[in-house]
Parts: C-alpha cells; structure tokens; sequence
C-alpha cells in the first residue's frame, strides 16, 4: 500500500512539474518584449511587477492552503498564468504584458508552499518523509526537463507561426497543468471546517520563526541561495546573445544550460550527506563557475554557467529540504510561503540592482557582479557550522 502510495504521488507530482514548466515563452520572452520596443528599465519592471505579485500574495496564500485545500489551489494557479499568456500573444504591449505578469504571479503564489506542503505531508502519512529531498529533485528535474524540451521547441515553432504559435503551446500547456493537479491524493489531519484560520495560521507560523533559531536560519537560507540566480535566468538570454551567436541559436543555448541544471537536480538525495560544510563549498563553487563564465563571453563560459545554474538549484534543493524537516505539519505551506516572501523580495531587489548596474555595465560584467552574494552566504554557512562545532 506504502509503495502504491508513493508512486501514485510521485507519478503525479513529476507530470505535474514536467508541464507546469512545458511552457514555450520562457526562452523567448524576453526577445519579445524587447521586440516590440520595451527597454532595459521596462522590461526589468515587468520582472519587478511579476515578482511584487507575488510578494503581496505569497505569505496570504500560504496560510491560506494550511487553512483550505492545497490541491486546490494547485489546480486553480495554473490557469491564471493560462490567461496571462493568452494576453500577451494577443495583446502585444507593456500594459497587456504587465497585466500577464500580475497573473502569473497570482498563479505562482497559489501552487507556493501549497506543493511543497502537500507532497511533505502525503510522503510522512505513508512513512516516507526521508525521501522528500530525492523526490523533490526529482520534481525539479523533471522541471528542467520541461523546460529543455520547451526551449528545444521554442525555435521552430517560432519560425514557423511565431509569437502565436509558441503562446498557444504555453497557453496549452497551463491547462494541462491544472488538469493534472486534480490527480493529487491530499489526506488532511482534520476537516477543512475544523482548521483554523489563514489569519491565525500565519500567526503562530511566524511566532515559529521568531522563538526557533534552527527554524529561522533554514527559512532564511532558502532565499539566500535562490533569489539571485532566480533574478540572472531571466537575463540570460539577453548575456547568451552578447556571445555573439544568432538570435534563433539562444533558445539551444539556452536548453545546454538548463540540461546541466537537471543534473544537478537529480543529485539531490545523495548530496543531502554533505551538511553544512559541504553545502558552503557548494555554493561557493557555483559562484566562481557564475562569475568566470560570464565574464568569458564564449561558449566556453556558457558551460560553465550551466555548471554554476546546476550548483544553485541543487543548493537550493537541499536549503528547501532543510526547512521542511524543520517546521510542523499545520504550518508548512505557510512557512515555506515566508521564505517564498523572502525570496521575492529578495528578487525584486536583485532586478533592481541589475537594472541600475546595467546602464554602465555589460550584461557579463553584471552577472559576475551578482555571484558575490553567494560567496558570502557560502562564508557565512562556513562560520555557522564552525560556531556549532566549538565546544
């Protein structure tokens, strides 16, 4: 039965995950809000509204899935970001382009915390919760995987119908999404009419946070290792083209980063075992391998900033991993929406910066800029671990 249970969830989450990023305007978008005339500082707040979005309705959303149905809100979120794409292919301008963004993010916040919850809780009914970190690199694989095939898509199906034809596949997409979301088994502790509130949910998550010092630094470990390289894969394409190569060759581009970075997804259950010391080495690498291979400007440096992009993910992995053996069922979505707050605000500031570095700077020299957060974060995780280990 265990096992019955177990691939029945994982089976769900890795389709789930596969299509929610099967979306054909992620390599291109950026081309083409720069192709109907958006400049640097409009189309860097567009990214700002997505991620002020889902800043205002993260933590809220959260709460509210420990508080109703976290399926529910997994099936619901893809649909809005269906709509923001259907806008964009047919109303191609900033203000269609911002409400799309608005959307999006409102879908983005409803499946935050509420999939990382749910999957946690299913996993630890059937006694598996050790497993979680394996199966959720898993599920970023098969993320990545989307993603891969998505981009290897984007190209043709560009050349062939355009900006239409790629919105119509990730409008497609979105559906499906929401499709496979209701497949998820969700077994609840009480009735949904005995839970308290979203509002008292978040209150005692956040006093979680305030009185439990290991609670606290994994929460604020997960935006330490995810919000900057989140911020630089939405420039990528834009650092990819400076190389030199055609604007039809950055979507392959683009698929040779994101294949590196499925692998470092699905090393995540055997690197579990390399605690704290090792997860500071971790990032640290990442950060050179960031910082060189931009600067590069060669495809040379391509490789090894899909090098970088798979440390960060696998960080980023074992940093959400950390949090969800650290925090109580009734609170998990929310507490994982906090970081998730965290790591949007943290974002917004990194579209900032990277706006204001880039009226002076070229897109290589910015990225190498933005890896010294990481070298701190991997300094600071080193100086925790040898403060734990002092007698």
């Amino acid at each position: 039965m265990t096992a019955t249970g177990v691939r029945r969830l994982t089976v769900t989450l890795y389709g789930y995950a596969f299509l929610d990023d099967f979306v054909l305007l992620y390599p291109v978008y950026a081309l083409l809000f720069a192709g109907t005339g958006m400049s640097l500082w409009q189309i860097s707040s567009l990214f700002a509204l997505w991620s002020i979005t889902s800043v205002v309705l993260e933590v809220p959303s959260g709460a509210w899935a420990d508080a109703v149905s976290r399926r529910r809100l997994l099936w619901t979120g893809p649909l809005l970001t269906a709509a923001g794409f259907a806008l964009w292919v047919v109303l191609p301008s900033y203000g269609a382009f911002a409400i799309g963004f608005v959307l999006w993010g409102a879908g983005g916040a409803l499946g935050s915390g509420a999939l990382e919850a749910l999957v946690y809780d299913e996993l630890d009914r059937l006694g598996a919760a050790g497993r979680y970190a394996r199966v959720m690199g898993r599920a970023r694989a098969a993320r990545l995987l989307g993603t891969v095939a998505a981009t290897g898509l984007a190209g043709p199906v560009l050349a062939e119908g355009g900006y239409a034809a790629v919105g119509a596949a990730s409008f497609l997409a979105c559906v499906l999404t929401a499709v496979t979301a209701t497949r998820f088994p969700e077994h609840r502790a009480r009735p949904e009419t005995a839970r308290p509130g979203w509002a008292t949910t978040l209150r005692t998550g956040l006093a979680e946070v305030r009185g439990d010092r290991s609670v606290r630094g994994a929460l604020l470990l997960v935006p330490a290792v995810a919000a900057v390289w989140g911020a630089l894969d939405e420039y990528t394409p834009l650092l990819v083209r400076d190389t030199g190569v055609a604007e039809a060759t950055v979507p392959y581009l683009i698929m040779a980063i994101w294949a590196g970075v499925t692998v470092g997804s699905l090393l995540a259950g055997p690197a579990e075992r390399l605690g704290t010391r090792g997860l500071a080495a971790l990032i640290a690498g990442a950060a050179l391998a960031l910082a060189v291979g931009a600067v590069s400007r060669s495809l040379a440096g391509i490789a090894l900033l899909s090098l970088a992009f798979a440390g960060f993910q696998l960080a980023e992995v074992l940093a959400d991993a950390r949090l969800q053996h650290r925090v109580e069922e009734s609170r998990r979505a929310t507490l994982t929406s906090v970081a998730s707050l965290v790591t949007e605000l943290a974002t917004v500031a990194t579209f900032g910066v990277y706006a204001l570095l880039g009226r002076g700077m070229p897109h290589s020299t910015v990225f190498a800029v933005l890896a010294v957060p990481y070298l701190v974060t991997a300094l600071a995780l080193a100086r925790a671990r040898a403060a734990t280990a002092r007698p």
